[in-house]
């Protein structure tokens, strides 16, 4: 095929990533603590790690793991955390004991939680303390033998750490009571593999190194392999493409307010900011934008990544003025589309461009990105080294330049397929190693690429995926409901909201019993914001509900 792309490229950039330096993301981190020992890792509520000392806390979580759960190559560790100093001691923990991370959403109801964890065949689970309470709901219908708990303080300098915990559980009273078994907190834990040696554990490219959830459209989130080939690739991909940015810089400094659990965060921040031996600023709560504001005004950043939403409501806070943005070099806007008028407004107030980036869950995630030196234009950019896009048409053939088809990809970053599902991993796979994107583009003669629209009934809320099956299943288990059909609809902030039309079997099932129904079962950007009874719904001859001419 020809590279049209290729042209376009900055002087200089390659068309082929060179081999990464490192063979894992174990190695990875591994070498940024031999190469930086003293430079700041990770910064959160105002207490710092160094690599030096991540490195051993990590040490002393694997030893744990191994030494005293007994957990053996290859077996999965759940990680339900927000932006905590705990989560990359434990991913690193985690990977240096041969074991393979489960990111899982804190938000996550008691429904989602179980399905994840039974799914993945999860044995341990570090979640935070504020959300016990759902995982103590389920986990008797779970494979987890264990659990470490932690709370928001525990890693914070004394004696914040102490207040803090304390703060939260008998004043502020935001750790519901719970009971679980075979539980350490994670001071236990670090406690316990202090002074111990790790076996070594062999990994390389060919390893799961996560399972990374994405929704399904059955319903049922499935897991996409993500191999430590896939992470360390996409980690050089994005170090190539961003490597001019960054001349002068030296370590780079990362606003991290995107959730790690989101692949987007994981790889743009965790993973590439360490492999350069930088720091990330941690925020564990991004939807209070004045502390947001005031936390990241004190650093000399350089790198910002973030969604829409996030971009505008920032602006919108009465501290944003105080932020400064004189030393960023990368602003990049994933997860959804940047709307125009947020990206104008955000140059004029930052200086900063926000320039889109494009990928999936199942591309580790980047595959598409706009030329770091280039303005905002709409598109999503051009393919990164080492990856080619095809527009496709509905046979997988290839169709021509400027034509609206299926966006494919093929790379190194592509997924190993789907956690014990071959059949869906068959259904977005075609012949060649391509993956079928779901969403409708076309490529422009310069290989820029454009979307379109969303080839899926998918629902895009801040950047997360929503899929309306999963919407209306929930529905309709509630007494009283016939049929639900959910879809999106244009929101100024989250990009979209769900909307869901809803036939009633009784009369009585009222808006608020819907509401409240979903509450119980779905993590807030899933549940709907508008409900709309019909007595009936548009289908097909088969009896297929359409969902398009809802839309219409």
């Amino acid at each position: 095929m020809e590279k049209v792309w290729l042209k376009s490229y900055p002087p200089g950039m390659p068309e082929e990533v060179p081999t990464p330096p490192f063979k894992s993301v174990r190695d990875l981190f591994e070498q940024a603590f031999e190469k930086y020992p003293n430079n700041a890792a990770y910064t959160n509520m105002g207490r710092t790690l160094d690599y030096a000392e991540l490195d051993r806390l990590s040490m002393q979580f694997a030893c744990y793991l191994q030494k005293n759960l007994g957990l053996t190559r290859g077996e999965r560790v759940a990680i339900m955390l927000p932006n905590l100093l705990q989560y990359p001691v434990a991913m690193c923990g985690i990977f240096r004991a041969g074991l393979v991370v489960v990111n899982v959403n804190p938000l996550y109801t008691a429904r989602e939680l179980s399905h994840q964890l039974q799914d993945s065949g999860t044995k341990c689970i570090i979640i935070l303390e504020n959300f016990a309470h759902i995982l103590a709901d389920v986990i008797a219908d779970t494979p987890v033998t264990h659990v470490v708990t932690t709370g928001i303080g525990d890693l914070l300098s004394f004696p914040k750490s102490t207040i803090t915990n304390l703060l939260l559980r008998y004043v502020k009273k935001s750790v519901p009571a719970y009971k679980l078994d075979n539980r350490a907190t994670f001071r236990q834990a670090l406690r316990a593999g202090s002074g111990k040696a790790l076996d070594e554990v062999d990994i390389g490219y060919a390893d799961i190194a996560y399972l990374q959830y994405t929704g399904g459209t059955t319903g049922l989130s499935k897991g996409a392999m993500l191999s430590h080939r896939n992470m360390v690739y996409n980690v050089q991909q994005t170090i190539t493409w961003q490597d001019d940015a960054y001349e002068g810089v030296q370590p780079i400094v990362a606003v991290t307010a995107l959730p790690l659990y989101h692949i987007f965060s994981l790889q743009g921040n965790c993973l590439t900011v360490m492999a350069q031996g930088g720091q990330n600023l941690l925020i564990t709560n991004p939807r209070d934008f004045e502390g947001f504001a005031k936390e990241i005004s004190r650093f000399k950043f350089n790198l910002f990544t973030g969604v829409n939403t996030m971009f505008a409501s920032l602006m919108d806070t009465p501290s944003f003025s105080s932020i400064d943005f004189s030393h960023m070099r990368v602003c990049i806007g994933g997860g959804m589309a940047v709307q125009p008028t947020i990206a104008k407004e955000w140059k004029k107030k930052t200086g900063c461009t926000i320039l889109q980036g494009y990928g999936l869950t199942e591309t580790s995630p980047a595959a598409v990105v706009c030329r770091i030196d280039s303005e905002f234009t709409g598109t999503i950019g051009l393919p990164l080294p080492s990856t080619d896009v095809m527009i496709a048409a509905d046979d997988g053939n290839p169709l021509p330049i400027n034509e609206v088809g299926e966006i494919c990809i093929r790379g190194p970053q592509v997924m190993e397929g789907y956690w014990q599902k071959p059949a869906e991993t068959a259904e977005v796979m075609l012949p060649g190693g391509w993956l079928r994107s779901g969403d409708v583009g076309r490529m422009d003669e310069d290989g820029y690429i454009f979307i379109e629209d969303r080839k899926k009934d998918m629902i895009l809320v801040s950047g997360f995926n929503v899929y309306p099956n999963e919407i209306e299943n929930v529905v309709v288990e509630l007494d009283g409901i016939l049929e639900a059909a959910a879809i999106g609809l244009p929101d100024e902030r989250s990009g979209e909201i769900v909307k869901v039309f809803v036939v009633r079997k009784n009369d009585s099932v009222t808006e608020q019993d819907i509401m409240d129904h979903c509450r119980k079962n779905l993590t807030g950007y899933k549940r709907p914001k508008i409900i709309e009874f019909r007595d009936e719904l548009p289908k097909t001859n088969v009896g297929k509900i359409l969902r398009r001419a809802l839309r219409e």
